[in-house]
């Protein structure tokens, strides 16, 4: 089944159930693939609706700062519950030790020794932990083996 499949199959499920929480965060997630769709004319795979996935997840992240800055207790709590519900969503998350690994290989491979090539590793970190990873996570464990 495939990953926008699965989506409408919780929406009705969470419709059913008169879950407002996980129905309103699946119409949004929807409404964002549908949006790429209308916008690039094509169908996107599921590899394509992950990243989508993982931009919704990195709002959340962002806002739950911002929400505890402002001491905002509710806000904090209902996002906290929505990011719950994209993460059924991703792939099986990376440890932090499993990013470090791919962070020191790919260091190794590409022979980086400053900040300055921080560049040539990073995209390769990425694309092998797309999905998988936070990118501040990704990029704090770069500049820590980078320095």
């Amino acid at each position: 089944m495939s990953l926008k499949a699965k989506l409408m199959d919780d929406l009705k499920t969470a419709m059913k159930e008169k879950d407002t929480v996980k129905k309103s965060t699946v119409t949004l997630v929807r409404s964002a693939i549908k949006q790429v769709e209308v916008d690039t004319r094509e169908e996107l795979n599921d590899e394509q609706v992950i990243e989508i996935i993982a931009r919704q997840v990195k709002q959340r992240r962002d806002a739950i700062e911002e929400f505890k800055k402002g001491d905002r207790q509710d806000l904090v709590e209902q996002s906290e519950k929505e990011l719950a519900i994209l993460m059924e969503y991703l792939p099986q998350q990376l440890t932090e030790d499993e990013v470090q690994e791919i962070v020191k290989a790919v260091v190794e491979e590409t022979g980086a020794s400053s900040m300055k090539e921080m560049g040539k590793v990073m995209p390769k970190v990425i694309a092998r932990t797309k999905g998988r990873a936070d990118g501040k996570l990704v990029s704090q464990f770069v500049k820590e083996a980078l320095s």
